[in-house]
């Protein structure tokens, strides 16, 4: 299986981080696509890559959080690590309004920056996108180059806006983590057969959105077998059904 999205870099993970990698391993979980957050994070990543380079890719972008006003200096020199072994996407990028709009305008130029570099290199783009769809299918349809695959990282919205990433990206998947576990994500429950299995992923985002029985605990890669679960659950298939198309997704996305 493959873990879409996870920071096992991160400091949560410094304690332990050798037995949550074998943890993951040991479940099933052979791969783990790591993005990047911001200019801080970047030499964690690049050890952890390092230790583990056959089982562990990176995405390199700055997160729509970490928007500043140096946001294009940082940018560009996080960009310059696509060149490195292991790389497999541009991410994480998109769109963050859900504490600040200070930076709206400018997550919206970086977002575009990033989906042109994505484009222009032929790599996936790993897009977070939180109360910011609007914002973020404007950027997408004003880029004037072919659009890059995408996956829209933990998405947890309705049947409408699954519709309309839909129409608007053509080579598309939805990352689905911990949060399709929650008893109260009904809009994403509805919105999971809309998906189809075609176009899902699985994803932890370590160490944030663990999964029921966890939900509240610190989340790592091993936990992907619930999200796998639940998957199964709403779409009516099995779960080895639901391991086999979510990894050759994966593969296709990430070229794995």
């Amino acid at each position: 299986m493959t873990d879409t999205h996870t920071h096992l870099y991160l400091p949560e993970f410094d304690a332990d981080r050798e037995d949550v990698i074998l943890r993951a391993i040991e479940a099933g979980i052979d791969k783990m696509v790591m993005p990047n957050v911001d200019i801080e994070t970047a030499e964690l990543l690049q050890a952890i890559r390092h230790d583990y380079p056959e089982h562990i890719f990176t995405a390199w972008g700055l997160h729509p959080t970490s928007v500043d006003y140096s946001w294009r200096e940082n940018t560009t020199r996080l960009l310059q690590h696509l060149d490195e072994p292991g790389c497999v996407a541009v991410g994480e990028v998109g769109i963050d309004l859900y504490w600040d709009t200070t930076y709206r305008d400018q997550q919206m130029e970086c977002l575009a920056m990033q989906l042109s570099e994505a484009s222009t290199r032929r790599l996936p783009a790993i897009i977070h996108c939180r109360n910011g769809l609007d914002e973020t299918l404007d950027v997408i349809s004003q880029l004037h180059k072919p659009l890059p695959k995408m996956v829209f990282h933990s998405f947890t919205g309705s049947e409408e806006d699954a519709a309309r990433i839909l129409s608007a990206v053509p080579e598309v998947f939805f990352g689905i983590n911990g949060v399709v576990t929650f008893k109260n994500a009904r809009d994403l429950h509805a919105a999971i057969p809309t998906i189809g299995i075609d176009r899902i992923v699985l994803e932890t985002d370590s160490p944030y959105l663990a999964p029921v029985p966890h939900r509240g605990k610190r989340n790592e890669s091993a936990y992907i077998t619930n999200v796998c679960s639940k998957v199964s659950e709403l779409l009516g298939i099995t779960t080895e059904e639901t391991e086999r198309m979510t990894d050759l997704n994966a593969r296709k996305l990430f070229l794995l």
